[in-house]
């Protein structure tokens, strides 16, 4: 009698194939759609970050603020490509309204600009979506629509109309004068590198505080309000200090002569390195469990933070110094760096999310659910956590 097995594998078995299946996915369509070689597009560097961005960020507002409402009744593998599509889709369209549309209208934003920067100045604003639509998720809970009796999708669609004119504020004020054609004397609030490195910070704080460290110290507020507004000063504060720590990291690994050679160009760098961190946390808590959760809280989050931490830094030193040259073939930035992370991790993230929210990492069957940590059996039952399966890129 032949029995058909269809016990769950082990996690660590589960997010080592999901990394396999991620990163041939990962590549195949690099090689296809963006690689300055191998691909017949011709879109490297831009219009193709500003498309993926764009597709990051239908990723947060249908995965994450609706929760694949639309989607979730679709069996798999249809959903997965029906998902898959709709971001590509949504994507290329914004992208292209942007530039060509708006950017007729508007030359900050037109595609016409010398190295596709009117691109870039559309898609920067999903810089600041990152921080607003994903901080609604993992660090407030879909506060307060859920406190109201609202469901899905009318959630969602609440959170995204709601929180649209304090990112629009967002980029306005800080996002389109670091990138605009036109001087003023005043000049932009933060010059373009130094915006890009410490808001990126910011977003790594939303990640780290709201998946990692599963709301941990914001959850210790109490009610809901008070957690979405202790979240909201803290992680403004913790990614100003991640903003210091990760550009001293940075300047350590490259040297001196290479921060030299940067000059300006290293205030970025916190972002380049927190990319990597943002991509392994994510994918750490979706395929791998958010492990390890049978410890003590303290133990738990530290061990979670060093084991991303760890695979993020290995991966900006094999990205920068091999990869990026020898595998990806981008371009040489000074020295030996080569590339930009915010470029392929970024694309690294989008794969993982569509494989593993979007195509429920199909046809694989998911572990066990783990014990559940500490920190769960000790928070405020008022202070619903966010569920690690769902938690969105930047």
């Amino acid at each position: 009698m032949q029995h058909n097995d269809k016990r769950p594998m082990a996690w660590w078995a589960f997010g080592l194939v999901n990394l396999a299946v991620v990163l041939a996915a990962g590549l195949l369509g690099w090689y296809l759609l963006a690689d300055p070689k191998t691909s017949p597009l011709d879109v490297y560097p831009l219009p193709f970050n500003a498309a993926l961005f764009w597709a990051l960020m239908f990723v947060v507002w249908t995965g994450f603020n609706l929760e694949l409402a639309g989607f979730a009744r679709l069996p798999q593998p249809l959903r997965g490509v029906a998902y898959t599509a709709a971001t590509a889709t949504f994507a290329i369209v914004v992208t292209w309204l942007l530039g060509h549309g708006l950017g007729s209208l508007v030359p900050d934003f037109s595609a016409a600009r010398e190295g596709g920067v009117g691109y870039f100045t559309g898609a920067l604003f999903v810089l600041f979506g990152f921080s607003t639509y994903v901080m609604a998720v993992v660090n407030w809970n879909h506060w307060p629509w859920t406190d109201r009796g609202l469901r899905q999708p009318f959630v969602g669609l609440c959170e995204i109309a709601a929180l649209l004119g304090p990112t629009i504020l967002l980029y306005v004020v800080l996002g389109i004068p670091a990138v605009s054609e036109r001087v003023t004397e005043s000049g932009p609030v933060l010059e373009l590198n130094t915006l890009l490195g410490w808001y990126y910070s910011v977003v790594i704080a939303i990640v780290l505080t709201g998946l990692c460290w599963e709301n941990w110290p914001w959850r210790l507020a109490g009610g809901r309000g008070a957690v979405a507004l202790a979240s909201l000063v803290g992680n403004v504060v913790l990614g100003t200090v991640l903003y210091f720590a990760l550009r001293a990291v940075v300047e350590l690994v490259v040297g001196s002569t290479v921060t030299d050679q940067l000059g300006v160009a290293i205030n970025q760098f916190p972002s380049q390195i927190g990319v990597c961190w943002v991509a392994w946390m994510i994918f750490w808590g979706n395929a791998f469990g958010n492990r390890p959760t049978g410890y003590g809280t303290a133990t738990n989050l530290v061990c979670r933070a060093l084991i991303t931490f760890g695979l993020a830094l290995g991966t900006f030193v094999a990205y920068y110094y091999v990869l990026a040259e020898h595998v990806l073939h981008e371009p040489a930035v000074v020295g030996a760096l080569h590339g930009n992370a915010l470029g392929f991790l970024d694309w690294f993230a989008l794969v993982t999310l569509l494989y593993i929210v979007g195509f429920g990492s199909y046809p694989l069957r998911a572990p066990e659910s783990a014990p559940a940590p500490d920190s769960q059996a000790t928070a405020d039952p008022g202070v619903p956590l966010p569920d690690p399966a769902v938690t969105p890129a930047g």
